[in-house]
């Protein structure tokens, strides 16, 4: 890997993390139309997460310092909100722990990522038409989201381990079947990245360090993670306006529109 294609990833991560369409099913798909490929490459697609990780601590640094100061002076709405990411988190964690290679053998391509685009392409589509024709009374405040609600969120959020369903994707529309506003949703789905993603690539960061390097680079890896971050900071503010506007329909349909192009170039 050279250093403009760890840009090009790092840019691509940035721009895909936290709209719902799959940063991970892109980067697989970057990949290999680079001529990437191996265990070092699969897993700089995994830990250049760490970027957009830190442009979501800094674009929510606001509500975590007051959660930590919450959890400080024992007030429940922080405790609640602490609890609710926690409970959200385990269900993809402890799959993700247990299945991590499986998954990576068996779904880290073109063709799986292809079929989960336009899976959950469908089910954005299905899901945004059915909110518009049927509204509910949803929570509108972040404090407000209990445990119950959260585990939903988490269980759904474990779809995103196979690539091309998206974490962002799974995470919002789980939180809109709990009965989460959708602005709501998706800031609770960037709040949940926090552990998730934090977990996940640190783990892969640890585990793959010496294949990672051997086939990336130090420096490959350091403008990775810096494009992500700065792409993945301007993305996060830009995608919840247009989500307040718009709704997640386009998403689904360029996920479509994406995925059907994959398989026919499969052919």
């Amino acid at each position: 890997m050279n250093e403009l294609q760890a840009l090009i990833l790092g840019i691509v991560e940035g721009l895909t993390e936290f709209v719902p369409v799959s940063s991970t099913g892109h980067l697989i798909l970057a990949t290999r139309a680079l001529g990437l490929s191996g265990e070092g490459v699969d897993s700089f697609d995994v830990v250049i997460q760490l970027g957009a990780l830190l442009a979501a601590v800094l674009y929510y640094r606001h509500i975590l310092y007051q959660t930590a100061v919450g959890l400080v002076r024992g007030e429940a709405a922080a405790q609640r909100l602490f609890l609710s990411l926690c409970v959200a988190a385990v269900p993809a964690l402890g799959l993700g722990y247990f299945f991590h290679k499986k998954i990576k053998h068996a779904l880290f391509g073109p063709l799986p990522v292809a079929a989960a685009l336009v899976v959950g392409g469908l089910v954005m589509i299905v899901m945004d038409r059915w909110r518009r024709h049927h509204p509910r009374p949803d929570i509108n405040e972040l404090s407000q989201v209990t445990p119950k609600q959260a585990l939903v969120v988490g269980l759904c959020q474990t779809a995103s381990l196979w690539p091309g369903t998206s974490r962002s994707m799974a995470s919002i529309v789980g939180g809109q079947l709990a009965g989460l506003s959708t602005p709501v949703a998706a800031d609770f789905s960037f709040l949940l990245a926090i552990p998730t993603l934090g977990a996940a690539t640190v783990y892969d960061l640890l585990k793959n360090f010496r294949s990672l390097i051997h086939d990336t680079g130090k420096a490959e890896l350091l403008i990775g993670l810096s494009a992500s971050f700065v792409v993945g900071w301007l993305v996060i503010a830009a995608f919840l306006r247009y989500l307040r506007r718009f709704g997640l329909g386009a998403f689904g349909y360029y996920r479509i529109a994406l995925g059907v192009l994959v398989l026919f170039l499969l052919r």
